[in-house]
C-alpha cells in the first residue's frame, strides 16, 4: 500500500555563503557573492541562479554551463562559476506564450560532443486561417556563442487546435538515441463529454507519447496501432498532460508523470503500444464534481483494458512536473529513488521503488521553496530543481 507522509517542518539555519555555486559542476571554484543556502527537511537548498522568468526546463552543457528555458520565449545561458547574471540566447523562433503554452523543455543530443544539437519543445501558432490554433512543436539548433544557429523544426503535433492548455511536453532521449516527446491532449477530452476522446484517437497526436529519430524521421520499429489513419510516430496513447519524463536507469524504459483532472495525478511506466486510458479511466474525478475517493472516472479501473498507473494522488492533485531518477551517490539511502516536482503542492516528492513498483513516497520541501517546475539529475550527482514564477530559481539540493 502506498503511504502518504506528512512533511515535518525543519528549518535549521539561514546563511549567506560565499563561493561554491559552480564548484560541484566543474570542480573549479570562484567567489560568488549572492548564494543563499538553507537547510530544509535535511536538504541544503543552494540557489545557483535567481530572477528567472517562469523557467520551464534545463539542460547541462558539457562545460558546466546550464541552459534554461523561460516560458515566455527566452532561453538563458547560466555560468555557475562566473557570478554573472544569466545571458539570453538569441535567434530562437517565436513561441505562442498563452496559458500553459510557451517555450518548454530542453534536451541535448546524446552525441553532443560530435553532434552539438540542442532540442527544445514549444507551443507553436498556426498560420494563415489557422492562426488562432496552436500545438506542441520540437526544434533543434546549435549554440554558437550566445546565439542559436542552424535551427530546424523536426516535429509538429497534429492537429493544431484552439485553446491554451495541456501542451505536455518533455523531451527524453532513449538509449538507442531516438527521442521521446510527451504530448498533452490540449484539454479537449472530458469524461463528462463522451465522443471527444482525442487521446484515444490514433489518427491524432493529442494525448500521446511519440518517438522519433533525431532528425524528425520515424523509427521503423515503432509500435503499430490498429485504426484508420494511425500515426507512425505513436509510442503510447491515452495520456492527459504529461509534464515529467525520465528513463529508468536499469531498464531504460520511459517513466512519466501526468496531471489528472480533479485528483488522479499519475506516475506511469510507458511501454510501446500501450493505452493508458484517458479519458475513459482515471483515479481522478470529472470537473464539476466534488473530489472524493468514490467519484473516479470509470471507478478508476484500468486493467485489463488500459495500463494501470504505478501510483496516483487522490482525492487532491499535486500537479506533478519534472521527473528524475537518482543515479548518483550523493544521497545515502536514496539510491535509485524517483523524484517529482509539484506545482500545486509546492513539494519535491521522493518515491521509493521495489523493481517497477512504487512502495513509498513522501513530500520534501513542502511549501518551502515554491512551485517546482522541473527536476534534473546534475552531472555532479546532485539534484537540481527549477522553481516556477517571475522570480524563478535554479536550485541545487545537497545532503
Amino acid at each position: 500500500m502506498i503511504r502518504r507522509f506528512l512533511t515535518i517542518p525543519l528549518v535549521l539555519t539561514t546563511a549567506l555563503l560565499a563561493g561554491a555555486t559552480g564548484c560541484a559542476l566543474t570542480g573549479s571554484c570562484r567567489s560568488v557573492s549572492d548564494v543563499q543556502a538553507r537547510i530544509l527537511d535535511g536538504l541544503k537548498v543552494v540557489t545557483v541562479a535567481r530572477d528567472l522568468d517562469h523557467p520551464w526546463g534545463l539542460a547541462f552543457l558539457p562545460d558546466g554551463r546550464v541552459l534554461v528555458t523561460e516560458k515566455r520565449g527566452r532561453m538563458r545561458l547560466i555560468d555557475p562559476n562566473s557570478g554573472q547574471p544569466p545571458r539570453v540566447v538569441e535567434g530562437l523562433p517565436q513561441v505562442r506564450d498563452e496559458g500553459q503554452g510557451g517555450l518548454l523543455d530542453l534536451a541535448l543530443d546524446p552525441d553532443y560532443a560530435s553532434e552539438p544539437w540542442v532540442y527544445w519543445s514549444y507551443s507553436e501558432a498556426g498560420s494563415g486561417p489557422e492562426a488562432r490554433l496552436s500545438g506542441t512543436a520540437v526544434a533543434r539548433g546549435q549554440l554558437k556563442g550566445d546565439r542559436m544557429a542552424q535551427i530546424e523544426v523536426i516535429y509538429r503535433q497534429r492537429p493544431k487546435v484552439e485553446g491554451s492548455g495541456h501542451f505536455g511536453s518533455r523531451l527524453v532521449f532513449a538509449r538507442d538515441k531516438t527521442l521521446f516527446i510527451t504530448l498533452g491532449e490540449r484539454q479537449k477530452d472530458q469524461p463528462s463529454k463522451p465522443g471527444r476522446d482525442h487521446a484515444q484517437n490514433v489518427a491524432s497526436a493529442l494525448g500521446k507519447v511519440v518517438r522519433i529519430q533525431r532528425d524528425g524521421s520515424i523509427p521503423a520499429d515503432n509500435p503499430r496501432f490498429a485504426g484508420s489513419g494511425a500515426l507512425p510516430e505513436l509510442w503510447s496513447i491515452g495520456h492527459r498532460n504529461p509534464q515529467g519524463a525520465a528513463l529508468h536507469p536499469v531498464t531504460g524504459e520511459l517513466w512519466i508523470t501526468e496531471h489528472g483532472p480533479q485528483g488522479g495525478d499519475e506516475v506511469n511506466r510507458v511501454l510501446p503500444g500501450r493505452n493508458h486510458g484517458w479519458p475513459l479511466a482515471s483515479d481522478g474525478c470529472p470537473y464539476g464534481s466534488l473530489p472524493t475517493e468514490s467519484c473516479r472516472v470509470n471507478g478508476g479501473r484500468h486493467a485489463p483494458d488500459f495500463e494501470p498507473p504505478l501510483t496516483t494522488w487522490v482525492p487532491w492533485s499535486i500537479a506533478p512536473s519534472g521527473l528524475a531518477f537518482n543515479t548518483g551517490k550523493r544521497y545515502a539511502g536514496w539510491e535509485g529513488q524517483l523524484f517529482s516536482g509539484s506545482l500545486k503542492g509546492e513539494a519535491l516528492w521522493r518515491m521509493t521503488l521495489d523493481g517497477n513498483r512504487i512502495v513509498d513516497r513522501e513530500p520534501l520541501l513542502k511549501g518551502r521553496i515554491g512551485r517546482i517546475r522541473d527536476v534534473r539529475m546534475g552531472p555532479d550527482g546532485w539534484l537540481y530543481v527549477l522553481t516556477d514564477g517571475d522570480g524563478g530559481r535554479l536550485i541545487r539540493l545537497e545532503r
